[in-house]
Order: structure tokens, then C-alpha cells, then sequence
């Protein structure tokens, strides 16, 4: 290859990547969400990548703050806790934005061989979304399956 088309790679896949970071991408506005008008601050995943990391690793989810996760489709969204250092209530959503399942005090898992021992999380019903809260949450707050939630 000579110097030239070289450098016209270079520059394309340059500008290609300049574009990429900058490129607007939609934005999701939603900042809590309202349960039996109980408020949770939440952090908003919407990508395969940050859905996979979801809550791993964190040592502390501060009282009354979460992870929402939307997806694209309808459907049995599991979820294990591989390197989930908390206990967490997991709470699947359905499209009408009624709580379909909830898995309360799922356990953390540290386990070395992760895909072995870590227990899948499969709701009954089909959801459109998943809130992640501290483990205990939905007891506390004394929110079960059948509840409307809201978007803020």
C-alpha cells in the first residue's frame, strides 16, 4: 500500500470516530421513577454494553436510587448477579408500566466460576423494563406485583 492510501485510511477511519463521539445520540430524559409515590433517582441503561455491566462491582447504591433498564422489546428478560457485590430487588416492567414480577434480596455473587453458581433471574410475565434497587426496597416500601410506575 503507498504512503497515500495510507493516509487516506487513516484519515477516514479518523473521521469516522470523530463522528462517532460526536454524533448526537437520542437522549433518554427519565431521571426517577415513581412507585405508590415512593421516588427513586435512577441511572438509565439503554445499551447491550452498559446492560451487561448494570450494577456489577459497585459496593454501595445509595437509599432510594436505582438502575432502569429499557429494552427495545417485550420479552423474559433474565438476570443474574455475576460480581454484584449488593443485594438488590430486581422489578420487571411491562409495557402498560405495571410491575409484572419482582425478585426481591437477590443475593450478590462473587463466585469465581461465575457461570456455574450465579442463579438466572427469569420473570413470569414479559417486561419491557427492569429497576435494579437496594435489596429489600420493595418490602420496605411495600411495592408488589400488579403496581403502576411512573417516568419522571
Amino acid at each position: 500500500m503507498q504512503t497515500s492510501q495510507i493516509f487516506f485510511v487513516v484519515l477516514a477511519f479518523s473521521v469516522l470516530g470523530i463522528i462517532y463521539i460526536f454524533y448526537p445520540r437520542k437522549s433518554i430524559n427519565i431521571r426517577s421513577v415513581d412507585i405508590n409515590g415512593k421516588k427513586v433517582g435512577v441511572e438509565v441503561v439503554t445499551t447491550p454494553t452498559s446492560m451487561a455491566k448494570g450494577l456489577m462491582f459497585r459496593k454501595h447504591l445509595a437509599e432510594n436510587s436505582g438502575m432502569l433498564f429499557i429494552f427495545g422489546n417485550s420479552a423474559k428478560h433474565s438476570f443474574w448477579m455475576a460480581n454484584t457485590l449488593i443485594p438488590l430487588d430486581i422489578i420487571w416492567i411491562g409495557n402498560d408500566k405495571k410491575i409484572v414480577d419482582i425478585k426481591e434480596n437477590a443475593p450478590p455473587c462473587t463466585a469465581s466460576v461465575i457461570r456455574s453458581f450465579c442463579t438466572s433471574y427469569i420473570p413470569q410475565e414479559k417486561a419491557n423494563y427492569v429497576l435494579e434497587v437496594n435489596g429489600s426496597w420493595c418490602a420496605k416500601n411495600g411495592v408488589k406485583v400488579g403496581d403502576f410506575v411512573s417516568f419522571d
